[in-house]
């Protein structure tokens, strides 16, 4: 059952929309290095525009102002939307800065942080794309050989058919010895 107050105020579409008829809001606290645009656009050149703008009702971009800086620095014609028209003017506002601010309230588990990693190096897959720093990823593998974290051994992924499963030293320990029994 759906909530009425959560499914009355949820986007129902995404529309393609002309770049040109979007507005970044002038006020927006949220600031894009021309560094961070390039990682937004080599983002959006292997993944795909995932992350729609997320516009208000007089076509102000409330959330997205980076992938809109990247789209124009890409020359793209349009860009993928979710239409808000339903918030108020306080609301929108906050939610600018909310948008923003709770991702950023996040934590990281680094050691299945440095284990996805350690895949995706194996894989040769570009790590620049993660977003981290060649430093940051050092160091989170660095860490990874010290961790309290193994790789069992268990029956393959179906997807990836890798052998190994990241687990807590305590975990693999206990497995031991209910398969010893």
């Amino acid at each position: 059952m759906s909530d009425p107050r959560i499914s009355a105020r949820m986007a129902k579409r995404i529309e393609m929309w002309p770049l040109e008829r979007l507005h970044p809001y002038a006020r927006n606290a949220r600031t894009h290095s021309p560094e961070q645009v390039d990682m937004i656009v080599a983002s959006i050149l292997r993944f795909g525009f995932t992350n729609p703008v997320l516009v208000d009702g007089n076509d102000g971009i409330i959330a997205g102002h980076g992938r809109y800086a990247a789209a124009k620095q890409m020359g793209l014609d349009e860009v993928p939307v979710v239409v808000l028209d339903y918030l108020t003017d306080e609301e929108r506002r906050a939610y600018i800065i909310a948008d923003n601010r709770l991702a950023l309230n996040a934590g990281w588990d680094d050691e299945m942080l440095a284990v996805e990693l350690t895949d995706l190096k194996d894989m040769v897959f570009d790590l620049d794309l993660t977003g981290f720093s060649t430093d940051e990823i050092e160091a989170l593998l660095d860490e990874l050989q010290t961790s309290s974290v193994v790789m069992l051994r268990v029956p393959p992924n179906k997807t990836s058919g890798r052998f190994e499963k990241p687990v807590s030293r305590f975990a693999a320990e206990a497995i031991r010895k209910w398969e010893a029994r």
